[in-house]
């Protein structure tokens, strides 16, 4: 038998928005380098390789947030123990409000993502960087 979906994509999206912060591309590329915020990219390794990435960002791969974010997890990463705000940012903004949603109802605060993802920030000359990243411990 096939499957109903009753709430698609749009509609999780929509219901994300409407509990988190959207800040738009401009916006956040004057967030970038501020000691009290970190932006998370959560795009997959391959995307990163391939468009490039904002300087300074914390990468957290999307299928790994909530156990980075989980102090009881053997997968936490401190950066989100840290008492700052945390801007997320996917490719075109839908994997980033579903992120911030998750990361908010998790408890992190506060949060927020990027509308038009790493696309708008590159369309409102935010920085970029190529080429092979040299690994810092997380």
């Amino acid at each position: 038998m096939p499957q109903t979906i009753h709430r698609g994509y749009k509609a999780l999206i929509a219901e994300a928005e409407a509990v988190i912060e959207t800040i738009e591309a401009a916006d956040a590329v004057g967030l970038a380098g501020r000691d009290d915020v970190v932006l998370v990219d959560i795009r997959d390794p391959r995307e990163l390789e391939r468009e490039g990435r904002i300087p300074g960002a914390f990468h957290c791969p999307r299928g790994m947030l909530e156990f980075w974010i989980d102090p009881e997890s053997p997968y936490h990463k401190p950066v989100f123990g840290e008492d700052k705000r945390f801007v997320f940012v996917c490719a075109g903004g839908w994997r980033s409000a579903l992120a911030a949603r998750t990361a908010q109802e998790m408890g992190l605060k506060p949060v927020a993502h990027v509308a038009g993802g790493f696309g708008a920030w590159k369309a409102s000359g935010g920085p970029v960087e190529t080429g092979p990243r040299e690994r810092k411990p997380e």
